[in-house]
């Protein structure tokens, strides 16, 4: 079968115990593995679409635990890259009370050499690509000169087979030393991206835009955008078509990976789906309403992994709310 490749950082999110307090009063930290490519892999894997991950870890107990977490979850890893030279990167996470986190700071010091900067171009699994149908990335690895390039190299090699790129923006402005340095390269990115979705505030913060139907008149290459807003709503563009649909309310505990689950359902549904379906309005809406079930779901839990829904619980999910319409 063909499958989704998911490129970018896997890592692990250490995550406050306690909730509602600064970085520096927190008394205890819980690792649990993160990374949005890596996420997205594990949503997909779940819900039965095939899928492999390619990335780069370091060659410690770090590393090898995310590996063997990976393979369990039934994500493919033979793009994975091993550095013995580097560290796999931890992003420590403090919660609000809420649920809604902030990123505060990495493992190691300013000489520390992560291994998701160091993905190599000339060891990228070629041959994933011949029976492929998505790549989805983000845009952390172009913070990187070298993962950059890999990320180049992905880029031509999707061309070359007529795979569809997927790019969730997923903006970090603390992996780039020089955050400006994303308005030169986001565009030559979105010349190869055939899905786009983002947060509003990435929206305004690197296209001045909150319409998808506005951004889609910029880039009218692009077949489906889609930006998300938090608890309150999703608005996209599907088949030339713009639409809205409200975010599921519901007892949130943390939202970390949240949009990488609505993410890996959206994939999902139309991986499962001629994209001709995209020009049915029912089918769009269709689609939205499951990735805004697996999004809300997946916040019921701590860590981004462990509250990723299955079909059937996004299914009875989604019938349950009908139901009570």
């Amino acid at each position: 079968m063909p499958r989704v490749i998911c490129l970018g950082e896997v890592l692990i999110d250490q995550i406050a115990e306690d909730v509602g307090v600064d970085y520096e009063q927190v008394s205890s930290w819980k690792p649990y593995f993160g990374g949005a490519p890596a996420n997205v892999a594990c949503g997909l894997a779940k819900l039965g679409t095939p899928v492999s991950l390619i990335s780069s870890v370091g060659q410690d107990t770090a590393g090898a635990d995310l590996l063997d977490q990976l393979r369990t979850a039934g994500v493919e890893t033979s793009g994975v890259q091993v550095y013995p030279e580097s560290v796999t990167r931890e992003v420590y996470i403090t919660r609000d009370a809420r649920g809604d986190r902030q990123f505060n700071r990495f493992n190691g010091d300013e000489q520390t050499v992560f291994a998701d900067t160091l993905l190599s171009a000339d060891h990228l699994p070629e041959h994933l690509f011949a029976d492929a149908k998505f790549l989805v990335l983000g845009t952390l690895g172009l913070a990187n000169p070298q993962t950059s390039r890999a990320i180049g190299r992905a880029l031509k090699l999707a061309e070359e087979n007529f795979v569809r790129v997927v790019v969730d923006v997923n903006w970090r402005a603390m992996f780039w030393k020089n955050p400006e340095q994303v308005i030169k390269l986001l565009p030559v990115l979105l010349k190869y991206t055939d899905f786009l979705k983002m947060t509003e505030d990435e929206a305004k913060l690197l296209f001045r835009l909150t319409s998808p139907a506005a951004i889609a008149q910029a880039y009218n290459h692009l077949e489906g955008i889609i930006i998300t807003n938090g608890d309150q709503d999703c608005r996209y563009y599907l088949g030339e078509r713009q639409g809205k649909h409200p975010a599921f309310p519901v007892h949130t505990v943390d939202t970390t990976g949240a949009g990488d689950a609505f993410l890996a359902a959206f994939i999902h549904k139309i991986y499962h789906a001629p994209l001709t379906n995209l020009l049915d309005l029912k089918f769009g809406d269709q689609a939205i309403a499951y990735a805004s079930a697996a999004g809300a779901l997946s916040t019921l839990n701590v860590g981004a992994i462990s509250g990723q829904p299955s079909d059937r619980q996004i299914c009875e999910f989604l019938a349950l709310r009908q139901a009570k319409q």
